[in-house]
């Protein structure tokens, strides 16, 4: 491979996929910081009226945008559509999003004064997308970034460039000017770059924490620089109180193995009352043997494709077998059928005998097992985690979810349901490790723009009544 090509290949077969020269980020963020001031001046009608065109044109797309999707990271077809439904469905919501949040409105003032909110975009925006949700994900931000007046320089995760080119191509088609819309191929060395470059005014991220952290560290002495981070979780999901096993063990395998565990909001952590332990496991187990992993344009549909490429599945497996050296006992083992291939079979692991268990996000099917004997222990250790994204009870106690909903570090808590699958019309964000106290969804239009309070009348009175001497 050239120095200055990216090449993507599809997980599932190994095959060619797309390929394309590497961008020059200077190059990208000059035709952004040219073009975003004339976007800018737009009336919101304009802008928001592009962006319909944006969602009716991937609409009529859908069934190749979706195969594209599943082809270049190896989730199922039936995946792959949704993630195409939640590209349309971003542009309504972020309409309704920005008319809340970031409206125009008179504010009361006193003696008869006139006081005004507005909000201004920021300018140039660079967006860094990862792989797990290479259209949707990115375009949660991109779509409010442009919304609010922004020219967005985007660069697609490595692994799933041909998805961003694509993303791209269908916001240029509907009308989105070409300058305010620009795409930056490449890997860590141009997305560096980009992080980095002076002409950009925020940066928005989806990603892993060592990456998220490293861009904290970076923009500390950049405060006139906007930075909204979104970093993954160490999820637990608790399971205590509840009579049915076979609905607990089917939320389990939802929020755990849904995109083979590549999620942020997978559940990564299972917390069981060591009462229940011994019959929800091995209705877990049962179901967890049920799940169909294969190519994503299977017949049947599988439930989960491989993970995102044959490095991941090794890291993944040798972290398995790194619980296993330091005590955890497999109940199903994390499998690789195909060595030359990425897929992984779903793994449950029990780690309770582990002292120091690893505070690390697993970005893949496993899912460790804690058995505790309180309510309280199952709390403290839904807690001993430096991150905070999500987390989920599964209990037919209500007083227990108020507890739980009370004492959970996450920016998400649920009940009876899972740890994923996260509603673009409310917030979504996390603390610690998670993000940085900026939520994306329907909050991106937070960091889209930036307040603007005026003090208005139309011509100048003033007296000043105290500390002149006399004239």
């Amino acid at each position: 491979m050239s120095a200055t090509e990216l090449i993507s290949f599809e997980p599932a077969t190994g095959a060619e996929l797309w390929r394309a020269p590497t961008s020059d980020v200077d190059a990208e963020v000059a035709a952004a910081r040219a073009s975003w001031a004339g976007w800018a001046a737009q009336p919101l009608a304009n802008r928001l009226e592009t962006l319909r065109r944006f969602a009716n044109m991937v609409r009529a797309k859908l069934d190749p945008f979706a195969d594209l999707i599943a082809r270049e990271t190896g989730k199922p077809l039936w995946e792959a559509k949704t993630e195409v439904e939640s590209v349309i469905a971003k542009v309504n919501i972020s309409a309704t999003a920005y008319a809340e949040r970031s409206s125009q409105r008179r504010l009361d003032a006193q003696m008869g004064d006139r006081m005004a909110l507005r909000h201004k975009p920021h300018g140039v925006l660079a967006v860094l997308g990862p792989y797990n949700f290479p259209a949707h994900l990115p375009n949660g931000h991109i779509v409010p970034a442009l919304l609010a007046g922004n020219a967005v320089v985007f660069k697609p995760s490595e692994k799933t460039p041909a998805v961003g080119a694509y993303l791209v191509d269908c916001l240029r088609e509907a009308g989105v000017p070409e300058g305010c819309i620009r795409l930056v191929i490449g890997g860590p060395a141009e997305g560096k770059a980009l992080a980095g470059h002076a002409d950009i005014d925020g940066l928005l991220f989806t990603g892993s924490a060592r990456t998220g952290l490293i861009l904290n560290r970076q923009f500390a002495d950049r405060p006139e620089k906007i930075l909204a981070l979104e970093m993954g979780g160490n999820n637990p999901i608790v399971v205590w109180d509840t009579p049915d096993l076979t609905a607990a063990a089917t939320v389990i395998v939802q929020s755990a193995f849904t995109s083979a565990g590549q999620r942020c909001t997978a559940a990564r952590r299972l917390i069981i009352d060591e009462t229940l332990a011994e019959p929800l496991i091995a209705e877990l187990n049962k179901l967890v043997g049920r799940v169909i992993v294969g190519d994503p344009h299977a017949d049947p549909q599988p439930f989960m494709g491989p993970v995102i490429d044959n490095d991941t599945a090794d890291l993944l497996q040798e972290s398995f077998l790194a619980l296993m050296s330091h005590g955890g006992r497999p109940i199903r083992h994390l499998t690789r059928p195909d060595p030359d291939k990425p897929f992984l079979t779903p793994a449950l692991i029990d780690v309770t005998s582990i002292a120091d268990r690893p505070d690390i996000e697993l970005f893949g099917p496993i899912l460790q097992i804690i058995r505790v004997g309180t309510f309280e222990e199952a709390i403290a250790e839904a807690n001993n985690t430096r991150y905070g994204l999500s987390a989920s009870l599964i209990s037919q106690n209500p007083a227990l979810y108020d507890q739980f909903w009370a004492n959970a570090r996450a920016g998400i808590v649920n009940w009876n349901k899972p740890t994923n699958g996260a509603s673009s019309s409310a917030p979504f964000g996390g603390i610690g490790w998670s993000g940085n106290h900026r939520p994306s969804a329907y909050y991106a239009a937070d960091y889209c723009a930036y307040p603007v309070v005026s003090s208005e009348a139309e011509q100048a009175r003033a007296v000043i009544s105290v500390g002149l001497r006399d004239g």
